[in-house]
C-alpha cells in the first residue's frame, strides 16, 4: 500500500482516532433480547433515524436492450443513469441477467452462516486493519456510534489464477462444510463482476469517453463481496444499522432482502429506497467520482434498523487491480472542469478508510489533502 499512509495522518481530524473498548462484544444472539442497547450503540439525535421516511425517486434502468445489443435501448439506459449519477449516483437495474435461483441461494446461505454461535463465526475474525473477515459491529475499531450490524466480507478477482479464490476462502477459514456456500458467493461474484462491467461500458457512454474505457479498466478487477446481517433491535429509534457514509470502492451492486433499510440523504433529507427483489441497487462510490472528475456523485447513505425482523443484503464493491492509477480520461478535463482530485491508487484510499478516517461524505476529499499532504512533506 502507498507508502504515504504514516506520513499525513497528524493532518486528519481528531474524531477519527476514536479508541474502541475491545472489552465490547456484539453479540447479536444476547443484544437483541435486551430492551436497552449499550450507550456505544446509542447514535445522536441528529443522526437518528426518521420513522417515515420519505421514497428516493430512483431510475429504474432496463437493461434488457442494452444486453442483446439493441443501441437505441442502450442510449436510454445511458440517459437515465447519467440523470441520476449527476444528482445522487443512486440506480435500479432490472432485466439484468443474473440468474434468479443463484440471488435466491446467496440470501439463503447468508443464514447458515450468520445463524451460528458467536465463536463459530470468529473463525473468520477480520483482524486489526483488514477489510475481510468477520466482524461484528465495529467494537474493534471505534467506541461509539457502532453500527448494528454483522459482516462477512471477502475478496473476488475474475482472474484465471483466482478462480477459485471465494471458495477457497470459506473452506479455509470455515472449513469443508462451508465449501458449498464458497461455491455459491464465487459463481455470485462472478455475475456480479459481469453485470459491474456491463454498468461500466454505461457510464463510459455516458460520459462521452466510449463504452470500452472504464470496461477495460476494470476488467481485471480486485473486488470485494460483503454479506450484511442486521439483527432485530428493541431501540431501534436509538442507534443505526449502517452509519452515513459513502462507499470508498468504484461502484456498489446492492440486492436487498424484503426488509426496508436503506436510505439516501439528497436535498436534506433521508430518503428510503424500497426493496425490490427484481432489482439490484447501484451507486457510484468515491473511486468512481474521481474517475469521472467529480461529474458523478457519491452520495450519503445509510442502513436502519427495526425491532421485528432481521434484514440482509449482499453488497458486491468493484475495485480496480491496486496497480491502476485512478485519474480521469483526458476527455474529462479541460480549461472548465480542471482536475479535481490528484492521482492516486486503490489501496491507498482502502488503507486510509481502514486505519485513519471513518468514512463519511468527506472521505475523498479528506484522502486527497491527505496524498497531498503526504507529497508534499517528500
Amino acid at each position: 500500500m502507498s507508502t504515504i499512509a504514516s506520513e499525513a495522518s497528524h493532518s486528519l481530524p481528531q474524531r477519527n482516532y476514536d479508541h474502541p473498548n475491545r472489552s465490547l462484544i456484539f453479540d447479536a444472539t444476547l443484544l437483541k433480547q435486551q430492551s436497552n442497547i449499550p450507550p456505544q450503540f446509542i447514535w445522536p439525535d441528529n443522526d437518528r433515524p426518521n420513522p417515515n421516511p420519505l421514497e428516493l425517486d430512483v431510475p429504474l434502468v432496463d437493461l434488457r436492450g442494452f444486453l442483446s445489443g439493441d443501441p437505441s435501448a442502450s442510449e436510454r439506459a445511458s440517459h437515465l443513469i447519467a440523470e441520476a449519477c449527476r444528482k445522487h449516483g443512486f440506480f435500479l437495474v432490472v432485466n439484468h441477467g443474473v440468474d434468479a435461483d443463484l440471488i435466491a441461494d446467496a440470501h439463503h446461505y447468508m443464514n447458515r452462516f450468520f445463524e451460528q454461535p458467536l465463536h463459530e463465526k470468529q473463525r473468520a475474525l477480520r483482524k486489526q486493519g483488514e477489510h475481510c473477515g468477520y466482524a461484528s459491529s465495529f467494537t474493534g475499531r471505534f467506541s461509539s456510534n457502532l453500527p448494528w450490524k454483522e459482516t462477512l466480507s471477502f475478496q473476488y478477482s475474475p482472474e484465471k489464477a483466482s478462480s477459485h479464490i471465494v471458495e477457497n476462502y470459506f473452506r479455509t477459514k470455515l472449513g469443508e462444510n462451508f465449501a458449498h456456500l464458497g461455491r455459491v458467493y464465487q459463481d455470485y461474484c462472478s455475475a456480479m463482476s459481469n453485470l459491474s462491467l456491463g454498468i461500466m461500458e454505461i457510464l463510459g457512454m455516458s460520459l462521452g469517453v466510449g463504452r470500452e474505457h472504464f470496461r477495460n479498466f476494470f476488467e481485471e478487477n480486485e473486488s470485494i463481496m460483503r454479506l450484511n446481517y442486521y439483527p432485530p433491535c428493541q431501540r431501534p429509534d436509538q442507534t443505526l444499522g449502517t452509519g452515513p457514509h459513502c462507499d470508498p470502492t468504484s461502484l456498489t451492486i446492492l440486492h436487498q432482502d424484503t426488509v426496508a433499510g436503506l436510505q439516501v440523504f439528497v436535498d436534506d433529507q433521508w430518503r428510503s429506497i424500497r426493496p425490490n427483489p427484481e432489482a439490484f441497487v447501484v451507486n457510484i462510490g468515491d473511486t468512481f467520482m474521481a474517475l469521472s472528475n467529480g461529474r458523478y456523485r457519491s452520495c450519503l447513505h445509510r442502513a436502519v434498523v427495526n425491532s421485528e425482523s432481521p434484514r440482509k443484503s449482499l453488497a458486491f464493491f468493484l475495485c480496480p487491480r491496486k496497480e491502476k492509477v485512478v485519474a480521469p480520461p483526458h476527455g474529462l478535463v479541460d480549461g472548465e472542469n480542471p482536475r479535481m482530485y490528484p492521482d492516486f491508487q486503490w489501496p491507498a484510499l482502502l488503507e486510509f478508510t481502514q486505519k485513519h478516517y471513518r468514512a463519511d461524505m468527506n472521505t475523498l476529499r479528506s484522502f486527497s489533502d491527505w496524498i497531498i499532504s503526504g507529497k508534499q512533506s517528500n
